[in-house]
């Protein structure tokens, strides 16, 4: 019984996936045998308490869990967005350090998590957009600027020259959304010597 009841599990994974403890319960009565037995067996990785993965094998090993499906299994929403501060680079700012960091903001969890071997830090914020915009980039430098090993007042002086470029209305919009109560008024200063 047993053995026929971990198959029918074993069925319903799929590679590349991650899998919630609650996810399998539907498929086994005697889950937490089971996770024990496919992780013996290297079916499923153990990424965290109550997380685990289910590995796509290749030719010369295993793929990691995927970034996006790993933070929305941890979350349990795709309600997030996944961003570094590497990503201001982006912006021809002259901002040029490197990071090692990834941030998720959701509405849900704040601290930093070890995920399947990788550092995440989750910050908890009201509005999340559903993608990365250019808007969205120049907001959150402004909000994290403090936080950054960059020339604050260099980089604000070129965020000034940069906003005369961009369309006022989306980035209007990003700011009242995403930006902090700081950030805010610096962009009305910038948006109303860009008018």
């Amino acid at each position: 019984m047993k053995t026929s009841t971990l198959y029918q599990l074993k069925r319903h994974l799929r590679p590349g996936r991650v899998y919630r403890r609650q996810d399998l319960l539907r498929w086994s009565h005697s889950v937490d045998r089971h996770l024990r037995d496919l992780t013996v067996d290297g079916s499923l990785h153990k990424l965290r308490n109550g997380l685990y993965y289910c590995p796509r094998r290749f030719e010369f090993g295993e793929a990691p869990a995927d970034e996006r499906e790993l933070v929305k299994a941890f979350l349990r929403t795709n309600r997030f967005v996944v961003t570094s501060p590497n990503l201001y680079n982006q912006l021809g700012l002259g901002t040029t350090q490197l990071y090692n960091k990834r941030v998720v903001y959701n509405q849900k969890r704040h601290g930093t998590f070890q995920l399947g071997g990788r550092m995440i830090t989750f910050e908890r914020r009201m509005n999340v957009p559903k993608q990365l915009s250019q808007e969205f980039l120049l907001v959150d430098l402004v909000n994290e600027l403090g936080q950054l090993a960059e020339d604050q007042e260099a980089v604000l002086s070129r965020v000034h020259e940069r906003v005369k470029e961009m369309d006022p209305r989306k980035l209007s919009r990003a700011v009242s959304l995403y930006g902090k109560y700081s950030t805010q008024k610096k962009f009305q200063e910038m948006l109303q010597h860009a008018a």
